[in-house]
């Protein structure tokens, strides 16, 4: 740095020195080493208190990529652990200032031997991320420096880095800096360098960038721009483009445009074409179709200098009206919110497990993927191009703690710029990529407007999307965003946009359904106003995964990556735990708010993730005068890729499955099918009807056969006629009722365990301070009334007394009994209204109810019908231990002997000591960071009244 100027990791205004321009090539890709070293592995390391602190003595071992926030042993005498915040900086200084006492910075160093027959090309070195402030050296040469903690930073080291030389290659990472304040993002704060690091090479003459715009008419342009010292390209040299086999066209149109608008000094290294493919395949996420395009920079002679494959996907995206179109037609954005994480290794992500999280989404019904709230690593476009998904790629801004200064501090203008154009610069050829996001939770400001302009001067084949410039008003902020991307709007609120004024752009959630914990209620309800709306266009769920890092129990430290193979199922294995913000001492910290995903920490779906499958099913079944209508749901697919099965399923034990025949629908029709006479004729009592769809062929994201989703309606009841000689129950005067494998009288509940919803919208604090936690109504009389039994037990509380009357009576082996809950007045949100029944529980559950997956009764898209399982796995272990493990819609629930029959559906919950049946039961709602549970969904006062009954045999 030169004499009184600040260090770089204090200027907000320093982005960067000496970095190579990004761009859509990618070079720093392993290979025979003839054109790239890699630099993965073993380090020299020092972690240091402060960037400007002296050098030690010990150099540790470190593994690059890596985070040394994961990885207790690298930190000597700077400990330095993950340190989890929300929406606060972990420190209280002012922007742009960091701390200057505490600032850990690593070093890490490795000698590097430059191929000798690398002689007369370039050298670059290439780091894929780093956290937050990159400063390079090469055998002492100070080579320059890169801020943004998620895109590669490249450097010309040809000048110290002779071929055939053994050169030792110096990474300091600042931990700390102005600009992390626009890196505050709601994740784990890491320090490392977190992507792979490469030695590369290129002719002097280089293909430096390729441009493509390929649109669904079939028309392909190409622009290609080539590197070299002296920005123009020696006579006779030139570049060549082939898609399928086919020569593109030099652009002559466009060459002459430069020529009239005395542009010529632009196309001394510019090459662009132009070709048409009619016909040819386009790319959507449903048919993710690629084709490779090959460009080729070759000299006078003819001799090929350098070469390039670019994958492209014919596809156009607009934005008209209220309407995001694919390929001119109207889209559903199935979206979810994705971190670079892992709970070993912190920001490092392999390509294998990157898949294995878009392969997950992608079995769930997932077509869209926000890459909040940074560029993630490259591999995940590749595959989201590859899989199919819709892409909103998210620049790397997020000044929460300080958004409203920030956004419109010309200091930080720099910093705005670099990372939204550098994004935009590396990412634009990627089909999968439809939208560019300004940022996240940043205010609104001119910074914001500043690099929304750019973007649309650069690009003008995507909309602008940003959530801080619609936040206030939905009909504002044009200038920055294209799209309506609201955070967990409710659903009143969309409708009432959409429906109270013509929509004039596309409501897109960039964030919905928060998923702490035991959570996404009302999917099905946002879902069913989405799907029938028009500007309503669909959502991001957050987030993908729970944050947790795995810990070691005895120490208190993060396992690292010895802690591999400790979990399983998302559960740790004994000796270990999932940490959230504060276990590691991390102050100040926002707690267990990072463990918000739909997949526990090591990917293990939870149960939301199934009713989302079943949500996005790309088979829609109604029942339309008593006839059966299938609707193909899909936006661009027939239904050619699925095999189906007809299951049905009634309450009188019948469980019936036959195959069955899609008809052949083009997206958005419906056809009526006739069902088979088997199942016509099939069972009595209540009936349920699923269409069991399974992949009929293999599919990069599945293999044939695997399961797709369960679509199910109710078919016309067939009545049982049931008659039985009713006598009064044995009731003893403290109200216990002598009944075979019923060991105890059922008691009342009001109570269960709070979600973190409950607990973070205030419910549970509301019902603990009213009295519901304590247990044991008491017996007030037990009294004969003719055929019956009755036992009336009042439950006191701090807003009322509840009164709860049993009807017992017995015929034969079954006793009956008729319940009624008399909820006094001020009484409008209790968690449930049941009864409590210990009794010795078998190893394994038969209910006809919805499942098999644990259900509420604001998430409960499961089919309905006979389902059996493990006691032991009826419950879900998330994180934080609260309510888990219910099934809703129950009708029926077998336990070995003991069998219970409901007069309505109910809400039952079996653990390995008895079981709870819930008349109601309220909903999950996502209060964490969104909507409560919605009225429908929640208990108030009044008479709530069921019957039941049970046989032991």
């Amino acid at each position: 740095m030169s004499d009184g100027q600040p260090p770089v990791w204090l200027d907000p205004e320093h982005v960067g020195r000496r970095r190579e321009p990004l761009s859509t090539l990618r070079r720093a890709v392993p290979d025979d080493g003839a054109t790239c070293v890699d630099l993965d592995g073993d380090w020299e390391f020092q972690l240091r208190p402060r960037p400007d602190a002296a050098a030690g003595e010990r150099w540790l071992t470190a593994q690059v990529p890596g985070c040394w926030t994961t990885e207790p042993s690298l930190w000597g005498e700077v400990p330095d652990p993950p340190w989890y915040t929300n929406d606060q900086m972990p420190w209280p200084d002012l922007p742009p200032t960091p701390p200057t006492e505490h600032n850990p910075t690593g070093v890490y160093r490795r000698s590097v031997e430059v191929p000798a027959e690398w002689a007369g090309q370039r050298v670059l070195l290439h780091v894929g991320a780093a956290e937050s402030v990159l400063l390079v050296r090469v055998d002492g040469h100070d080579v320059g420096s890169s801020t943004d903690s998620h895109l590669a930073a490249e450097f010309d080291v040809t000048a110290w880095a002779a071929p055939g030389a053994t050169v030792q290659v110096e990474l300091t990472v600042v931990k700390w800096s102005s600009a992390t304040f626009v890196e505050d993002q709601d994740q784990w704060w890491h320090g490392g360098l977190t992507r792979s690091v490469r030695l590369v090479t290129r002719p002097v003459l280089h293909l430096s960038d390729v441009r493509t715009v390929a649109r669904a008419d079939g028309r392909l342009d190409v622009d290609v721009r080539v590197g070299s010292d002296e920005g123009r390209l020696p006579a006779g040299w030139r570049v060549a483009t082939r898609l399928a086999g086919s020569e593109l066209a030099f652009d002559a149109v466009a060459h002459a445009r430069d020529l009239d608008d005395e542009r010529i000094s632009l196309y001394r290294g510019r090459a662009r074409f132009a070709g048409i493919f009619p016909g040819i395949a386009t790319w959507t996420a449903e048919t993710p179709v690629l084709h490779e395009l090959t460009v080729e920079l070759r000299d006078a002679t003819g001799a090929l200098v350098d070469s390039v494959v670019q994958r492209v996907g014919f596809r156009t995206v607009e934005v008209i009206g209220a309407d995001l179109l694919v390929n001119g037609r109207r889209i559903f954005v199935r979206g979810m919110n994705r971190h670079d994480r892992d709970p070993l290794t912190g920001r490092v992500v392999t390509r294998e497990q990157v898949r294995e999280e878009l392969l997950t989404l992608k079995r769930f019904g997932f077509n869209a993927v926000r890459t909040s709230h940074y560029p993630n690593d490259p591999v995940f476009y590749d595959l989201t191009d590859e899989l199919g998904f819709y892409v909103v790629d998210e620049a790397n801004i997020e000044s929460h703690a300080w958004a409203h200064e920030i956004c419109d501090d010309p200091a930080y203008l720099p910093a705005f710029t670099q990372r939204v154009a550098r994004m935009v610069r590396r990412d634009r050829n990627h089909p999968s990529v439809i939208i560019w996001s300004l940022g996240n939770e940043s205010d609104y400001g001119a910074n914001h407007d500043a690099v929304a302009a750019w973007i649309r001067r650069d690009d003008p084949t995507r909309p602008v999307q940003y959530e801080g410039a619609i936040k206030d008003d939905w009909n504002a902020g044009f200038a920055a965003s294209d799209i309506v991307c609201p955070m967990y709007a409710h659903i009143g609120q969309m409708v009432d946009h959409v429906t109270q004024n013509p929509p004039i752009r596309p409501v897109i959630q960039c964030e919905y359904s928060h998923a702490m914990g035991n959570s996404n209620g009302s999917l099905a309800e946002y879902w069913q106003a989405i799907e029938s709306l028009p500007g309503l266009q669909g959502g991001f769920v957050w987030e993908f995964a729970d944050h947790g890092i795995l810990q070691r129990s005895a120490d208190g430290l993060p396992a690292g990556r010895a802690g591999a193979g400790s979990f399983a199922d998302g559960v740790p294995a004994e000796g270990f735990r999932w940490a959230s913000g504060g276990d590691f001492g991390d102050t100040p910290n926002d707690g267990a708010f990072c463990l918000d995903g739909m997949t526990f920490p090591d990917g293990t779906a939870k149960p939301a993730m199934f009713e989302h499958r079943e949500l996005s099913s790309p088979v829609r079944l109604s029942v339309v005068d008593g006839d059966v209508r299938i609707r193909n749901a899909l936006d661009f697919s027939g239904l050619g890729h699925l095999r189906a099965q007809w299951r049905l399923d009634a309450t009188d034990g019948t469980s019936l499955t036959v195959p069955a025949v899609l008809p052949d629908l083009a997206p958005g029709c419906s056809a009526v099918v006739a069902l088979p006479a088997e199942v016509v004729a099939a069972g009595s009592g209540e009936r349920w009807l699923q269409l069991l769809l399974s992949q009929a062929v293999d599919t990069p994201w599945n293999p044939a056969g695997a399961e797709v989703s369960r679509p199910a309606v109710r078919l016309a009841d067939v009545a049982v006629v049931q008659e039985a000689v009713w006598s009064p129950a044995s009731v003893d005067d403290e109200g216990q009722v002598s009944f075979p494998g019923l060991p105890t009288r059922p008691e009342l509940t009001l109570w269960r365990d709070p979600t973190d919803n409950d607990v973070i919208a205030g419910d549970a604090e509301r019902w603990i301070v009213a009295g519901l936690e304590e247990t044991g109504a008491v017996v007030e009389s037990v009294r004969a009334d003719g055929e019956a039994t009755v036992v009336v037990s009042r439950l006191k509380t701090a807003v009322g007394d509840v009164v709860h009357t049993q009807r017992f009576r017995v015929a034969g082996d079954v006793l009956g009994c008729d319940d009624t809950v008399e909820v006094p007045e001020g009484f409008d949100d209790l968690p449930r209204i049941g009864v409590r029944v210990a009794l010795p529980v078998p190893d394994v559950a038969r209910w006809f109810g919805t499942g098999p997956w644990e259900t509420y009764p604001d998430r409960c898209t499961a089919p309905t019908g006979w389902h059996e399982l493990p006691v032991a796995g009826l419950g879900v272990p998330y994180v934080r231990p609260q309510e888990n493990g219910g099934r809703t819609g129950v009708r029926e629930l077998h336990l070995g002997g003991v069998r219970f029959s409901f007069d309505q559906p109910v809400h039952a919950t079996v653990t390995a000591s008895g079981v709870t049946l819930d008349v109601r039961h309220r909903g999950l709602g996502s209060a964490s960071c969104g909507p409560n549970a919605l009225p429908q969904f929640r208990i108030g006062a009044g008479t709530h009244a069921w019957s039941w009954s049970v046989r032991a045999r």
